[in-house]
């Protein structure tokens, strides 16, 4: 089904397998970070949750990816992302009005804190592997 509808929208889709050395792991990469940045986002709307995977979604296609060196979104478009939940990051004039924008716009700081914190609490734990 993948690789038929692949061939008729006109773009290759490379299939893997899990921790196949061809892949050199980056399949597993990404499925990595999008569990910790769900299991971010319960653990912080832990009721609604699900409500919130819109913002996950939009963190993760506007957070800098190493392997294309820019964010999903820029790459696609060729510019960074300007949107009302990204103008504080970004040093446009803040929305005081819409009361969405600001709670958004915490939400998705509070994500991209969390995997932070997530990502730097793992590397500790690898680094304390290695040395045992």
């Amino acid at each position: 089904f993948w690789q038929s509808m692949q061939s008729a929208l006109g773009t290759r889709l490379d299939m893997s397998t899990a921790y196949h050395p061809e892949t050199n792991g980056k399949s597993e990469k990404t499925i990595q970070t999008l569990e910790d940045m769900l299991r971010a986002c319960v653990i912080d709307f832990r009721n609604g949750w699900e409500r919130q995977l819109p913002l996950v979604e939009f963190s993760y296609n506007n957070s800098y990816h190493a392997s294309i060196k820019a964010a999903p979104f820029e790459a696609l478009y060729g510019r960074k992302c300007i949107s009302p939940v990204c103008w504080a990051e970004v040093g446009d004039v803040q929305l005081t009005g819409p009361e969405i924008i600001h709670a958004t716009t915490e939400k998705i700081v509070q994500i991209q804190q969390r995997c932070k914190l997530q990502e730097t609490e793992k590397e500790v734990m690898l680094i304390q592997d290695e040395s045992l």
